[in-house]
């Protein structure tokens, strides 16, 4: 079964953050204080896939005050920040959860990604997603990352496991 077919059986998926979920650029003030932009309709994609039953977690290399509100704004309540070992600490919200890795998917960017990104059942990544991550990837989204590109894998999982319809109801009535 090739890893597309496994997007229908994703029962958790994670996230990277900057390069992600974000354009990957820190805005730095002169006190040393940073912020980061975040999608609004990646947004309500990630609400969108956590009401369709999918659990949602956050697994980034910064620890971030803004990363907390994000979360917290979306509902996303598994949320691991300052993690360099992705793919165990994927690997302990699995456990907690009583699933494994078949029935996971993770989206990232860059080299710190890429363990988690081998050991999930279903992986995706940005077009500027550095080289060796691309390759690796099973999908490749055609949106970029910070505007759109989370939201793509949140309607593609939503697709193949059959929930599009019931959750794009309440929109159009």
């Amino acid at each position: 079964m090739n890893c597309l077919e496994q997007v229908a059986k994703i029962r958790l998926m994670g996230f990277d953050v900057d390069g992600v979920m974000t354009d990957g650029r820190l805005y730095f003030g002169p006190e040393g204080d940073f912020c980061k932009a975040f999608f609004s309709r990646d947004g309500l994609g990630l609400k969108l896939l956590a009401k369709s039953g999918v659990k949602l977690a956050i697994i980034t290399g910064r620890d971030s005050p803004i990363v907390t509100k994000r979360a917290a704004n979306l509902g996303i309540d598994l949320v691991l920040q300052g993690v360099e070992d992705k793919r165990t600490a994927m690997a302990g919200l699995l456990a907690d959860a009583g699933l494994d890795f078949s029935a996971a998917g993770y989206m990232g960017d860059d080299m710190i990604d890429l363990p988690v990104l081998k050991a999930c059942s279903f992986s995706a990544t940005v077009p500027d997603a550095h080289a060796l991550v691309r390759q690796h990837a099973c999908y490749v989204t055609q949106a970029p990352a910070g505007a759109g590109a989370v939201r793509e894998i949140c309607e593609l999982i939503l697709r193949a496991q059959g929930n599009w319809e019931r959750v794009m109801a309440p929109y159009l009535v």
